[in-house]
């Protein structure tokens, strides 16, 4: 696809002021701040002043990624829009951009084609600011726990055993392992350090999990930074650096209210990676749109491994939050990657590539069902290259689950392409969601709730834990943090480790190297394989054909 499509298509749209979406919502100008005509925050007071029932979540997930592309978010924004089309009431609750993919190598994250958000430059680059905010009261606390060092260490913090890393919003493979402090006394005390991108900041993580300003603050001061010499954690609270994090972080915590192509409002707020992070964007943006509207449409990042499997183990245990109905999203060219083809033979039929790439879906859609026990539909991102045949192949391949499969056409015709499967999706509502279950209980330890994650969701047959990850795990537990959730960071493009392993892999082991706690956020992190929490940015970086003219006009965002 033509990079410069959908920018085109974005720069040609008629927006509507910002007043006008909100007003389709019920939400009062004395509710919005605007940043400028088409972009607005809306006061948090906003959720407890609207008096209405909430309405029906909707969790949009997806297929294991590929490079030939799965078009979850622009489902989801064309599913929002299909939705009005039918006469609903209707909202989107989507994650915000990070700098680093839309500068790398994946791009923005407003959708496709005729299912877009907008303004599309505005959102991918810089938006409100929010991403901004959560890296300087990370990089905040960083300065003031190496100032504490500098002046005395009055809490005997363990300078080899500090776990807070600093953080940048861009793909920079340099700052993954550091040495700061150098240059003397005058310039710090002499540590190992590094950086991890903005979106993996545990502070990015409790922003989307905060239920109100006070439950951000009071998150910010459970942060714990690392460890004194006697091997006890040492947390923001001690540092007395929760409530300046605050301060900067009074605007960010506003959800923001956008639109798109077709006049839907879309609550745009958080945006942290689903294979190194939590995957999901806030729940107070979530709350807004299930109280202004009857129907709101969100998703979760990468496949349904990682984001939905979060939304549902972290998201929605702190928040109780529920879906109502889950839409997987799938393209035969995916799935045909998933066989074995490469991405050069996609345009061509390959029944038995697809066929055996189609395990990948049913896995996904056989989790929804059976372990988490939630209304599922298949939505099928059809593409011009897919012939009958192939279309057919995945329908009987995936009623063997007893799931119905729709064909969505959003990238070409926005809401239209989509009023099948919002039709679906809202007879799908109304179906029983209350055998509602998670992945694991509670009360297990982390390493059963990693290896109950593996085998449940992902197929294989268990964890390894490395000894580092078994010792941090018995210290984790001493300490009493055995009991949150595990949020596992891993490869989005497998259902293992092992990114070269595709479709439906079996009798795997998922290697676990590392697990921290995010004790603000309320889970613990399992890092497994060689993910990364800084990642690179490709040979030739996407920021390359990124350019502005004379006149202010952007070319070549994604």
């Amino acid at each position: 696809m033509d990079r410069k499509i959908d920018l085109d298509i974005a720069q040609g749209c008629r927006m509507s002021h910002i007043e006008d979406i909100a007003g389709k919502l019920g939400i009062g100008g004395d509710y919005l701040e605007c940043y400028g005509k088409y972009k607005a925050k809306i006061d948090l007071s906003c959720l407890a002043d609207i008096k209405r029932d909430d309405g029906k979540l909707i969790l949009v997930t997806a297929i294991t990624p590929t490079p030939a592309g799965e078009g979850k978010t622009t489902t989801a924004i064309g599913l929002a829009d299909g939705l009005r089309r039918i006469g609903k009431n209707a909202a989107a609750a989507l994650r915000e951009p990070s700098l680093g993919p839309v500068f790398g190598i994946k791009g923005g994250a407003c959708g496709g084609g005729y299912a877009q958000i907008v303004p599309m430059e505005d959102i991918n680059l810089h938006f409100t600011g929010d991403i901004h905010a959560i890296g300087a009261a990370n990089n905040l606390l960083a300065a003031m726990i190496d100032n504490h060092i500098m002046h005395g260490n009055a809490l005997d913090i363990d300078i080899n055993r500090i776990t807070w890393r600093r953080c940048v919003d861009m793909n920079d493979r340099q700052l993954r392992y550091i040495r700061d402090g150098l240059g003397g006394e005058k310039n710090g005390v002499e540590r190992s350090d590094g950086f991890d991108i903005t979106v993996a900041s545990e502070i990015m993580a409790i922003l989307c999990l905060a239920e109100s300003a006070a439950d951000l603050k009071e998150r910010l001061s459970r942060i714990v930074i690392g460890y004194d010499t006697k091997g006890r954690p040492v947390t923001c609270s001690q540092l007395k650096a929760q409530g300046a994090m605050a301060v900067l972080l009074k605007d960010a915590i506003k959800p923001n209210l956008v639109q798109t192509l077709e006049g839907t409002p879309a609550f745009v707020h958080g945006g942290p990676f689903a294979n190194i992070a939590h995957g999901c964007n806030s729940v107070l943006a979530t709350r807004m749109a299930l109280k202004a509207a009857d129907y709101a449409v969100t998703e979760a990042g990468f496949g349904a491994d990682l984001g939905a499997e979060k939304f549902l183990d972290i998201k929605c245990r702190a928040s109780g939050l529920r879906p109502s109905a889950v839409v997987v999203v799938a393209t035969i060219r995916a799935l045909k990657m998933h066989g074995g083809l490469d991405k050069s033979q996609l345009d061509s039929e390959s029944l038995a590539a697809l066929e055996k790439g189609i395990p990948n879906l049913l896995r996904h859609v056989s989790n929804i069902k059976n372990v988490y026990r939630l209304p599922c539909v298949v939505a099928l991102n059809r593409f011009p290259s897919d012939t009958e045949a192939e279309i057919g192949l995945v329908k009987e391949m995936c009623s063997q689950l007893d799931t119905q499969i729709v064909l969505s056409d959003v990238w070409a015709h926005g809401g239209e392409g989509a009023r099948e499967l919002a039709e679906t999706v809202v007879k799908l509502c109304e179906e029983d969601s209350s055998g509602f279950r998670y992945c694991y209980d509670d009360a297990l330890g982390i390493e059963d709730k990693i290896n109950a994650v593996v085998k449940n969701i992902y197929g294989g047959s268990g964890a390894v834990l490395l000894p580092e990850a078994q010792r941090q795990a018995a210290q984790l537990t001493a300490l009493g943090f055995d009991r949150l959730p595990v949020c596992i960071a891993k490869t989005q493009s497998s259902f293992s480790d092992d990114p070269k392993k595709l479709g439906a892999p079996e009798d795997f082991t998922v290697t676990v190297r590392q697990i921290k706690v995010s004790a603000g956020a309320g889970f613990t992190v399992a890092l497994a394989g060689n993910i990364m929490t800084m990642p690179g940015l490709p040979s030739v970086p996407a920021a390359e054909s990124i350019d502005i003219d004379n006149k202010g006009r952007i070319t070549g965002l994604f």
